[in-house]
């Protein structure tokens, strides 16, 4: 990879660490009805599908004949963390302190570093593969990186937890993404089984995490955003060819 592509897949990677951050502070700062939220976390559910299904899976099978066991390994992986280790959270404001424990919000901000390390190795991935795989990516994972963070704070808040600390959450998720790029910018030759692995993980997140955050919201509307998320992949292809990307 050159360094051109190196540079904005570091670039990429921080911008990604930033939209943590940014939802941090949008629930630490300001009370937020978490309806507008919703109908994000439906755009990104369509956008990391069409993704991960059209694109990722695909990709991986080229780099390593292994890529449908890495891309188990790597939904089980977040699976297990979500189930054993962290508690299942919802991405919405559900702040009620009373239901929270604080064990219960260190294991949720654990469960969102792991998902956030391999945002960054997801996107690192990519622009070692191709610039515009990269950026494709980038984009399908931003769409829910301010949700991500959103969702960590909110849990904090949950769970007695001061705006301050939310804040420092949402920073340690970002911080997981940061960490995660320049991983595997530092070992590409990994760059086929993270990938493969990487895979897994967002198919667990776009399914797993986001699209039943989607059906707890009834309405066609809602339903409708998903397939807006996955028209959203398509043009955002077709516009990253166009560029020459």
């Amino acid at each position: 990879m050159g360094q051109p592509s190196l540079g904005l897949g570091l670039l990429c990677v921080g911008l990604a660490a930033a939209a943590n951050l940014l939802g941090g502070a949008v629930v630490a700062l300001r009370r937020w009805d978490d309806r507008l939220l919703r109908y994000a976390v439906a755009l990104g559910a369509g956008f990391m599908l069409a993704a991960v299904i059209l694109k990722m899976m695909p990709e991986s099978q080229h780099l390593t004949s292994l890529a449908p066991v890495l891309v188990l390994a790597g939904y089980l992986l977040i699976h297990l963390f979500e189930h054993t280790v962290a508690p299942h959270f919802h991405f919405g404001a559900e702040t009620h302190p009373e239901l929270l424990s604080r064990n219960a919000g260190a294991s949720a901000l654990l469960g969102l570093l792991v998902h956030s390390f391999f945002d960054g190795i997801s996107i690192g991935s990519g622009f070692i593969i191709d610039r515009a795989l990269g950026l494709t990516l980038f984009a399908a994972i931003v769409l829910h990186k301010a949700p991500e963070g959103f969702a960590i704070a909110s849990v904090v808040l949950a769970a007695g937890g001061s705006r301050r600390q939310a804040m420092l959450a949402a920073a340690a998720v970002g911080t997981a993404s940061i960490l995660g790029g320049f991983s595997i910018f530092g070992v590409q030759t990994l760059v086929g089984p993270a990938f493969g692995i990487s895979a897994g993980v967002t198919l667990y997140v776009a399914a797993s995490d986001l699209v039943p955050e989607v059906n707890r919201e009834g309405g066609t509307a809602i339903a409708l955003t998903v397939f807006a998320g996955v028209l959203l992949y398509y043009v955002t292809e077709r516009i990253v060819e166009a560029a020459g990307l």
